[in-house]
């Protein structure tokens, strides 16, 4: 007789084990985690240069020495990108002032514009094009 009831009360108590339907034990649900887009903006030269010249925005130039001897955007500040003293420059920058950024077509000036923005900086503008842009507007 109890052979007979053993399997029903194997078949109980395997149902009475089970977790309810409702219950957070399923595996949790987990989102992949986007890279958030560059805090700075790209400019256009035409936009750039309307931006230049208030007394609350610093217009820096990261190119090489070489490259700035063959001519600059009046007013920058020099910061060579591959300087070895850049970072130590770039953490001496006021965070509360605008940022525009520069260098001879526009790779290396989004570099920094980045750097500006992972230091905290969050009025960063990138000259589109660089100064071969410049030039040519």
């Amino acid at each position: 007789m109890i052979l007979r009831f053993l399997p029903l009360f194997l078949l109980l108590c395997l149902f009475a084990c089970g977790a309810p339907a409702d219950s957070q034990s399923a595996a949790p649900v987990t989102t992949a985690t986007e890279t958030p887009p560059p805090v700075y903006q790209d400019l256009s030269p035409a936009e750039f240069a309307q931006r230049i010249g208030d007394e609350n925005t610093v217009l820096l130039d990261v190119r090489t020495p070489a490259e700035i001897a063959a001519g600059k955007i009046d007013g920058a500040v020099e910061m060579d990108l591959r300087g070895s003293d850049f970072a130590e420059r770039l953490r001496a920058l006021d965070p509360t002032k605008t940022y525009l950024v520069y260098c001879a077509v526009g790779g290396r000036s989004a570099k920094a514009c980045t750097m500006l923005n992972d230091a905290g900086f969050e009025r960063v503008y990138n000259l589109r094009g660089g100064y071969a842009a410049w030039k040519e507007e």
